[in-house]
């Protein structure tokens, strides 16, 4: 047995730790890289500041950018002073880029405005946080929501230009900018300014109309329907059917200004009442005299034109300018109505300066001197507006032009200033001296007389219809027994015994004797018609007889 030999044993080293522990490694590993995974890709977190949280709901709600989902509101409270709320929301780590200061947040809910219907599939849905990204370069976890989405989206090519306006007309965010019937922007967003006291719209001009806009651009209202009643006649303006419901401006460059330089963000425009006032707004510069006038000046308004020659070289700048007089003159003498005019050079071609105004007063200073008159015409008989009309009465001069305080006076043509208020005077007062009352009693009597005569005329008719038949009467019954005489008259010299009665008797008999004799006559000529003509109506054979032995 010890021949026998062991084998020799093969020593390993025991395992430590068991391949069972690595599952759980595996494990550890996995969740660390999910971990990191949705760390990585979770984005950031923000705070948007809202007035309220009406219709928004944690885990729910969604913030979305052109309707695409990009983040989900995780939890909503109430701020400090608790005047709004807090959303907090989380944003994909692929939109992060869009969290920059000039971002805007607001709530999309079903609404219904002049502008249109939006919102309606929130119906379904529920609302949605809806991002419009800004283009600031510095980030921010922080945002106040706005009440409305913004009209323009951010990034729209075109032009934001500020319009103010001191006038009672006014506009509301969405109303439009009209240029020759398109709709080619809108207003934005509303300021008003308590120490200027002027209302300021932010406006954008969309592309490529927003070339339209320089230097010279004018902007006026078209808001409705417009009735201008002046001394030019009746006009009706609109823009298009859009701003006949709602507010509107329209934009254009004054005909005879040049196209003007082009313009760079927000600049300023201001917004007049109407073209002509736009279109006056360029004639800066103006020369200025005093009609003095003796008559009404009713229909006479600020702004109405002063014409030379039928070509608009002014306008009327006030009706009653008031200046300090001697009181006793005004109890002593007549007083005329003072009016103030502007002449403005460049309505007549003449340059808008300093220049230009020196050259016109100078020309009318000439023309007033050797007979220049102002006459207030009727410009619409309707309306009974007046305008002033400059003309010349050359065999008028005069060697001094009086002074209205400040300003050079331009005499009036009393006899024209109240042509058609004296014409309708006169027909008032010649109306008023008609006797109306006498003539209304003399028309009443006269009536009554007219009664009274057709009455009497009724009676005579009456009268004379009976005589008429009275007469008739008597006229019938004389023939009725002229007739009755006569038929008595036959009646006698018919009656047995007289001689017509004999005389009738001896023709009758006589008559009858006749007939009788005529009686075989007409018995032949009923049977045998031609018996007057061939021989009786007998026709009898020729007989043969014998001459000289012959037979024949």
């Amino acid at each position: 047995m010890n021949d026998v030999q062991t084998p020799n044993a093969k020593i390993k080293p025991v395992k430590t730790v068991s391949t069972i522990w690595f599952v759980p490694l595996i494990a550890v590993f996995i969740g660390c890289w999910m971990l990191y995974y949705q760390w990585s890709n979770e984005g950031a977190e923000i705070t948007i500041n809202f007035s309220t949280a009406e219709g928004m709901e944690a885990g729910k709600t969604k913030i979305k950018s052109r309707n695409v989902d990009i983040g989900e509101v995780s939890q909503i409270e109430l701020n400090d002073s608790g005047d709004g709320v807090i959303v907090t929301a989380k944003i994909k780590k692929t939109a992060s880029k869009f969290l920059v200061s000039d971002s805007l947040f607001w709530v999309v809910s079903p609404q219904i405005s002049h502008t249109g219907v939006s919102g309606l599939s929130t119906l379904i849905s529920g609302v949605y946080i809806e991002i419009s990204p800004g283009k600031s370069n510095k980030e921010s976890e922080q945002f106040d929501a706005i009440d409305s989405p913004p009209l323009t989206p951010a990034g729209t090519p075109g032009l934001h230009i500020t319009l103010n306006s001191n006038d009672q007309f006014a506009y509301k965010k969405g109303d439009p900018i009209i240029y020759k019937g398109l709709t080619v922007g809108q207003f934005e967003d509303i300021y008003f300014n308590f120490e200027e006291r002027v209302v300021y719209y932010n406006a954008f001009i969309k592309a490529p109309y927003h070339q339209l806009i320089t230097s010279n651009t004018k902007f006026w209202d078209v808001s409705g329907l417009q009735f201008d009643l002046n001394a030019d006649g009746i006009s009706v303006k609109t823009g298009n059917f859009e701003t006949m419901l709602t507010n509107g401006v329209t934009f254009g460059v004054p005909d005879g200004m040049d196209i003007g330089d082009k313009i760079g963000e927000r600049s300023y425009y201001d917004i007049y009442e109407s073209y002509d006032a736009a279109n006056d707004e360029r004639y800066r510069r103006s020369i200025e005299f005093v009609v003095l006038v003796s008559d009404s000046i009713r229909g006479l308004s600020v702004g109405a034109p002063v014409e030379y020659r039928g070509v608009q070289i002014g306008k009327v700048k006030s009706t009653n300018i008031a200046l300090t007089r001697n009181e006793n003159k005004l109890t002593k003498a007549d007083f005329k109505i003072p009016v103030l005019i502007s002449l403005q050079p460049g309505r007549i071609g003449l340059p808008d300066n300093q220049e230009g105004e020196n050259l016109m007063l100078e020309q009318n200073v000439y023309w007033i001197k050797h007979g220049l008159k102002a006459v207030l015409r009727t410009g619409n008989i309707l309306t009974g507006s007046l305008y002033v009309d400059l003309q010349h009465n050359k065999d008028q001069p005069i060697s001094k032009i009086e002074q209205y305080g400040e300003f050079a006076i331009i005499p009036t043509s009393s006899d024209d200033f109240a042509q058609i208020t004296t014409k309708a005077e006169q027909f008032m007062d010649n109306l008023n001296s008609i006797p109306l009352n006498d003539l209304s009693n003399n028309a009443n009597q006269l009536m009554l007389d007219v009664a009274q005569t057709a009455k009497e005329l009724q009676s005579a008719s009456q009268s004379l219809n009976k005589l008429l038949s009275q007469v008739e009467q008597q006229k019938i019954s004389s023939e009725l027994n002229k007739t009755l005489q006569g038929i008595n008259n036959l009646t006698k010299d018919l009656s047995s015994g007289s001689r017509g009665y004999e005389d009738l008797r001896t023709t009758l008999n006589t008559l009858t004797a006749t007939m009788n004799e005529l009686k075989p006559l007409l018995n032949q000529l009923k049977h045998k018609p031609n018996s007057l003509i061939f021989n009786n109506g007998e026709v009898s054979e020729p007989m043969p007889i014998k001459r000289n032995g012959a037979t024949q």
